[in-house]
């Protein structure tokens, strides 16, 4: 039966925030991968300057590739998080939470630059669904 499992093993610390060590997916007939979305602007060609509103417009995209594939939150078992600055950490935290809920997929966040220096942040994905 098709599933999406959070593992957590009792030998690690526990996992603080909304992510888990590891995702275990089982009979998936579908796999997603999610190129790096980037907070591509709006009909203007405007990259917005604040990291909220450009963390809201990736996760936006995010869920447009997913809802595209038939698939949704539930069905992610892997995110990576580019942030080109430390001090975007507590609010991509606190907006990832409100995106996801209390659903866990693995996650790593890297602070790195980013491809344009406009771009705060760019997150990539891994989904598995059923069929």
């Amino acid at each position: 039966m098709f599933g999406i499992q959070p593992l957590n093993p009792a030998t690690l610390p526990a996992a603080t925030g909304n992510y888990t060590h590891g995702t275990l997916v089982t009979d998936a007939k579908r796999l997603l991968f999610v190129s790096g979305q980037v907070p591509w602007s709006d009909a203007d060609g405007r990259v917005p300057e604040d990291f909220d509103t450009q963390c809201r417009l990736v996760w936006r995209n995010v869920l447009a590739v997913l809802a595209e594939a038939g698939m949704g939150i539930e069905n992610l078992a892997k995110l990576t998080i580019y942030l080109s600055d430390r001090r975007y950490r507590e609010a991509n935290s606190r907006i990832r939470h409100e995106i996801l809920g209390n659903h866990t997929p693995a996650l790593t966040i890297i602070i790195t630059d980013i491809y344009s220096e406009d771009w705060l942040l760019e997150i990539e994905a891994t989904a598995a669904a059923a069929g």
